[in-house]
């Protein structure tokens, strides 16, 4: 099968983030170049107290309907929500499609952890004030499993963990699904909702988070030389994936055509990146060839981008070495923070965005004075640019790693 072939279509994408509910909120926001990390109440008195939320939804944005949300946890109400505006987006209604062909592919890190650790507390109280569906707000296939319930989607559903990775690893699981001809529409992407002050101290405990308790809209700033860890955060990305050819035969629109993928592991450390990203740097020499394209083809790099010392310095070498040409390099951590398993999923639907609007977003809290690598990261404005294709990197714990190529439909 040719690269052409094998290329799968964007066509619908739901996003809520710290920088807004629905898409064009989402990316006017990140256009915009703001750290949205702010003290939250929920961590005070916490050595670190601030996080990025998701701002309060109407009752419009927020309703599941049907008297089901009361059993969803909160990372599988986003996906549901974010599904729903993605499928809309696609120009696709699920009282008319045929389910059986419709995939779903969600990936969550923590998935339920914040909802264990509040019944966990109930629990001290007594075992009958524990909710009763505190096993489906828990475990990481639900998000999949109500957004499927959701759509009346009878096709393959699976849920992939792979930390940080996760949502990138959807994209890259349901991809496999449609070129397999498994389905014929595949609704894919990230959740995450697990900012908890349990959650929150574990990431402080291991030297995870920025400290920057004085300022936190400066805290994540990636790619400078004075980062000192990430942000926590929330949100969720679903992106509407079909074969190119299905997208043209219906006239539906393409953000962008997903046409690499690698996959790699480092073997190296539970949390830390192998020193230099030399696996990493195989997952996106992979992407890039699986696409048919040359490395000096990428015009565009959306990076894991985590803030942390570790992370930027592998990355920023892998860039280096893969694509010595100088592409422009974003990080939307520094506007979003890191919003774990849903990450990879967020950072491709603003990568697909990227080649939609000829737009390169900003990374927040980074000056060209600060910037601590040889790279061209877009600083203080958007940048206009005719991307052709571009790349997108996701990395997690455990030493997972995944890199998409996406390009121009």
């Amino acid at each position: 099968m040719t690269a052409d072939n094998r290329a799968v279509a964007v066509t619908g994408l739901g996003l809520i983030t710290p920088a807004g509910v629905g898409r064009d909120a989402t990316w006017t926001g990140v256009l915009r170049g703001a750290s949205t990390a702010a003290r939250d109440p929920q961590l005070k008195e916490l050595p670190v107290d601030f996080s990025c939320r998701i701002p309060e939804m109407t009752p419009e944005q927020a309703r599941i309907g049907g008297g089901k949300a009361w059993r969803m946890g909160r990372f599988s109400q986003l996906a549901v929500l974010a599904a729903r505006e993605a499928v809309a987006d696609a120009g696709l209604d699920p009282v008319h499609w045929d389910g059986a062909r419709v995939a779903v592919v969600i990936g969550s890190g923590l998935a339920g952890a914040a909802h264990l650790e509040e019944q966990t507390l109930r629990m001290q109280a007594g075992p009958d004030l524990v909710s009763p569906v505190l096993i489906p707000m828990l475990i990481s296939n639900m998000a999949a499993g109500e957004v499927l319930l959701d759509l009346g989607a009878r096709g393959p559903s699976l849920a992939t963990e792979t930390a940080c990775a996760s949502g990138a690893s959807a994209l890259a699981v349901a991809r496999d699904l449609l070129l397999s001809g498994a389905c014929d529409i595949a609704v894919a992407g990230g959740t995450e909702a697990a900012i908890s002050p349990v959650v929150t101290t574990g990431f402080q405990r291991m030297g995870a988070l920025s400290s920057r308790t004085d300022d936190p809209s400066q805290a994540s700033r990636p790619f400078a030389a004075d980062r000192d860890g990430f942000v926590i955060s929330e949100g969720a990305a679903i992106l509407v994936l079909e074969r190119a050819e299905d997208a043209r035969a219906r006239g539906q629109q393409q953000y962008a055509q997903l046409v690499g993928v690698g996959l790699s592991s480092d073997a190296h450390h539970p949390t830390a990146p192998a020193p230099g990203g030399t696996t990493a740097e195989a997952a996106l020499r992979t992407a890039i060839g699986e696409a048919g394209l040359a490395p000096g083809d990428i015009d565009h790099v959306n990076a894991h981008g985590t803030s942390t010392p570790l992370n930027d310095q592998a990355e920023a070498e892998v860039i280096a070495r893969v694509l010595p040409h100088g592409p422009t390099v974003t990080s939307a951590k520094g506007v979003l923070g890191h919003s774990l398993g849903a990450a990879g999923a967020i950072e491709a639907a603003l990568t697909a965005l990227t080649i939609h609007h000829s737009a390169v977003p900003p990374v927040a809290n980074l000056t060209t004075d600060t910037l601590a690598f040889p790279l061209d990261c877009v600083v203080d404005r958007p940048r206009r640019q005719t991307v052709r294709a571009a790349a997108s990197h996701s990395f997690g714990f455990g030493g997972h790693n995944v890199a998409l190529v996406l390009r121009a439909p």
